[in-house]
């Protein structure tokens, strides 16, 4: 009986871990915005999240990180451009916007701010440049699911807005 006790508040205690990594190790995007490549685009080329960990959360591998990106065009799945996968339909990078301890692309501290940054664009022949999605346009939705190597994932809504005429860059 005390050893079937033993037992059951080591899994309990074990399970109650994996449950706290999986809510709290999640990525939280705190803001998002898209750029046009090039000065005649009519859409989105890039799109940067600004992200940092969660409250409460461990450190987090951006190089570990999948993201499923939904448009009206498809479904992509996207990994960050050191990795490597059989699956992927495009990659993403990263770049530090604050990041003390040089510690790129593992965020470690709740200061840390990164930028994971996807090339959606077009070439000059309108054909595009990544196998994943391609620019968003005006009135665009699109919706990522960034998902750590813990299995949290965090979900993020773009919305273009109905016109970009005169800009080069936007909040989504």
């Amino acid at each position: 009986l005390i050893n079937t006790a033993g037992f059951l508040q080591s899994s309990a205690e074990q399970t109650g871990e994996e449950s706290s990594e999986q809510v709290t190790n999640r990525v939280q995007v705190l803001s998002a915005t898209g750029e046009k490549t090039s000065n005649d685009a009519t859409g989105l080329g890039q799109v940067a999240l600004t992200v940092t960990k969660a409250p409460g959360a461990d450190d987090i591998d951006l190089e570990k990180v999948t993201v499923q990106w939904v448009d009206d065009t498809g479904t992509y799945n996207i990994i960050h451009d050191s990795a490597t996968s059989a699956g992927e339909d495009g990659t993403f990078t990263v770049s530090a916007l604050k990041d003390d301890d040089g510690s790129s692309p593992v965020i470690n501290n709740p200061d840390d701010r990164i930028d994971m940054v996807f090339d959606i664009g077009s070439d000059d022949n309108g054909d595009s440049i990544t196998a994943g999605p391609n620019a968003l346009q005006e009135g665009d939705v699109a919706t990522l699911h960034i998902t750590t190597a813990s299995g949290t994932a965090s979900t993020e809504r773009l919305v273009v807005p109905e016109s970009l005429s005169g800009t080069t860059a936007t909040n989504l």
